[in-house]
């Protein structure tokens, strides 16, 4: 499977890893125990089987439209199947926007059962994973966000990549030159 992810500024970048190590070091799961070196803070937008030629023709469009404003809402916990804690971040127009571009594009070229119905623009919740536990309610606890530093009140995504998940690779996807 390959997933489409977009990263983070810097300044972004640096207050999740804070986050990551707040909650390790609180004994919570946390992405920072992840340690590979592919792991770095990030929104997955959609993932397909394959980036084939169509798929990616319309995705250098999308990497051209980087880097694109953001704003961070706050903490969110999902259960499904995971118990996750992120930082959610506001659906506006041009966010919407971008997801939707990705969406038809890996949607234009996939089977539809190998989509992620969680990434379907109905069901989409764009957040930046914190922590995840295959224990479900391993974030219930009222304090966890008191632990957390505040998110930037803007944010840019700036680069739009690829991961395998079956390889490990990572490929920063473009715009056509």
């Amino acid at each position: 499977m390959r997933t489409v992810e977009v990263l983070l500024d810097e300044e972004a970048d640096l207050a999740v890893r804070e986050a990551w190590r707040r909650l390790a070091d609180a004994g919570l799961p946390s992405q920072a125990r992840h340690r590979s070196p592919t792991n770095s803070p990030h929104l997955t937008l959609a993932s397909c089987p394959e980036l084939t030629a169509p798929i990616r023709w319309e995705l250098a469009e999308v990497a051209a439209a980087l880097p694109l404003p953001v704003r961070f809402t706050g903490v969110v916990r999902f259960e499904r199947p995971t118990s996750v804690l992120a930082w959610g971040l506001d659906l506006d127009s041009a966010l919407a926007g971008l997801h939707d571009r990705v969406w038809d594009a890996v949607a234009s070229d996939s089977p539809p059962e190998t989509l992620n119905p969680l990434h379907d623009p109905a069901h989409w919740s764009p957040h930046v994973t914190l922590g995840r536990s295959r224990r479900a309610g391993a974030f219930a606890d009222r304090r966890v966000p008191e632990l957390l530093p505040a998110p930037p009140l803007s944010v840019r995504l700036t680069t739009l990549r690829s991961y395998d998940t079956e390889t490990g690779a990572l490929e920063v996807l473009g715009p056509r030159p």
